[in-house]
């Protein structure tokens, strides 16, 4: 049976989350030139909504609008409403949490949900209503892959993003700037491309942009500034969607997307010559966001073993590949949302409307310990002392055997160790070490080598061999590379 090859790894990473053990066994059955079209298939068909507040009042009655209707109750018994409503909603938010990253580890649709990741980054937004967090979501992986001048006239209009960037409060006479500003600086144009004048024309189009108690965007024409507005060059009496349409007619907006894009898949080091070219197509094609990723994942540069093992995995992708390589039942999925807050990427709590940093922004020396650390966590080997950080928002409900700002947990983690062997059955103990290697280590690993012969023949037993192999393996610093 053929291995997988580098390249293999390198396209499980870049367009999934990293391969499950029957993908390294079966990789010979595809080739460079099919894994977009094999991965583009799989994502083809509209992904199931992720339901936690099964109705609207589920939701709503944790949101903010519910406060209106407690002015009959004392301002004790407010705060103690307001608290639990909060508490019940932060509860609902973890469970959409870990809804989403079970899809990311076990879908088919690994494409779809790498770039929902991306785009969730893109259109960060923090939002106390758990309804509203759900809609926002599945609008997100709907459009992931389809026009992006679609799916950002949709984001703009869900209920959590107006809610979030205060275009609730966007009145004629009274602008409120906040949510024009950052859909020119973080969602289209980039920093740089426009003007505070044109902030100021924009946020006046936008009044009368809202939602209603049933949680759906509504156009207050009361409330909307029926005058001439200038923006970008352009004059008229613009509403909300004029103004997207004009930035979506700015080339510049196409090149930040690319750009942004491309350091997400491909490299932080992004050529401006090559994302010119790819930002033109991209734009020439209407927004069309498959073609673009077309471009990419099937460039001969893709594949350059410079580009290969240059991205530090964000959290969530180390979690979620770790789970796809190790499959595991956990006696406490809460687990995982442990390892989000500790390594500093929660879903649905981005730290501002900018999102995550990414980059070597996820390393420092606490994090790449307990990252190194996370494979034999999850696998139950070891139960290490974390240091958390507090966020009143994110309460993960957790803290066992708590000292002095540190805290122990335990995984409860049951790994299917026989599927993970199935990968390279057959093979002698030290081609599967060889195998395991080259499956797991997408960089240039200097230590692999020799700890790897250091491990052949230490066990007596195959399996506990290869399994010592595995998260010695998943534990080097190499693994945080992808």
């Amino acid at each position: 049976m053929e291995n997988a090859t580098w390249k293999h790894i390198h396209f499980y990473w870049r367009a999934g989350f990293g391969p499950t053990p029957e993908m390294l066994g079966q990789a010979s059955r595809f080739k460079p030139s099919t894994f977009f079209e094999a991965y583009a298939a799989a994502s083809k068909k509209a992904p199931a909504p992720l339901l936690v507040a099964s109705n609207l009042a589920d939701g709503l009655m944790n949101g903010l609008g519910e406060l209106g209707r407690m002015q009959s109750l004392s301002e004790e018994d407010r705060r103690k409403q307001r608290q639990q409503m909060q508490a019940e909603s932060r509860k609902q938010i973890r469970s959409l949490n870990l809804m989403w990253l079970n899809e990311m580890v076990h879908s088919p649709a690994q494409l779809r949900e790498k770039m929902s990741l991306f785009w969730h980054n893109h259109f960060a937004c923090r939002n106390l209503n758990s309804y509203y967090q759900q809609q926002l979501i599945n609008v997100i992986r709907e459009g992931a892959l389809g026009s992006f001048s679609s799916l950002l006239k949709e984001v703009s209009k869900t209920p959590a993003m107006l809610q979030f960037l205060n275009n609730q409060q966007n009145r004629k006479q009274q602008p409120n700037e906040n949510f024009a500003r950052e859909v020119m600086e973080l969602f289209t144009l980039g920093r740089g491309q426009y003007s505070e004048a044109d902030i100021k024309e924009a946020a006046r189009a936008f009044t009368g942009w809202g939602f209603d108690a049933q949680g759906q965007f509504v156009f207050r024409r009361n409330q909307h500034d029926e005058g001439s507005k200038t923006v970008l060059g352009k004059t008229g009496r613009f509403d909300g969607e004029d103004v997207l349409n004009i930035l979506l007619e700015k080339p510049e907006t196409a090149i930040f997307i690319t750009r942004k894009l491309y350091k997400f898949l491909v490299s932080e080091q992004a050529p401006a010559g090559r994302i010119e070219w790819l930002a033109r197509r991209f734009y020439e094609g209407g927004y069309e966001i498959l073609p673009l990723l077309k471009d990419i994942f099937t460039a001969d540069w893709f594949y350059d073993d410079t580009i290969a093992g240059s991205l530090v995995k964000s959290p969530v992708e180390l979690i979620a590949g770790i789970c796809r390589i190790l499959p595991m039942e956990l006696e406490r999925e809460e687990i995982l949302l442990l390892a989000q807050r500790v390594l500093g990427q929660i879903l649905f709590y981005p730290p501002s409307v900018a999102g995550w940093p990414g980059g070597t922004n996820w390393i420092d020396s606490s994090s790449l310990l307990f990252r190194m650390q996370l494979p034999r966590f999850i696998a139950g080997n070891s139960i290490p002392i974390i240091n958390l950080k507090s966020d009143d928002d994110v309460e993960m409900g957790m803290r066992i055997n708590q000292g002095r700002n540190q805290s122990r947990f335990s995984a409860g983690a049951t790994i299917d160790w026989k599927k993970v062997f199935s990968a390279f059955a057959g093979q002698k103990q030290e081609f599967q070490a060889k195998s395991w290697q080259q499956a797991l280590l997408t960089a240039k690993a200097k230590s692999a080598p020799e700890l790897v012969q250091k491990f052949i023949g230490k066990h007596a037993e195959p399996e506990k061999h290869q399994a010592e192999i595995i998260l010695l393996l998943m534990s080097l610093p190499e693994y945080q590379l992808c």
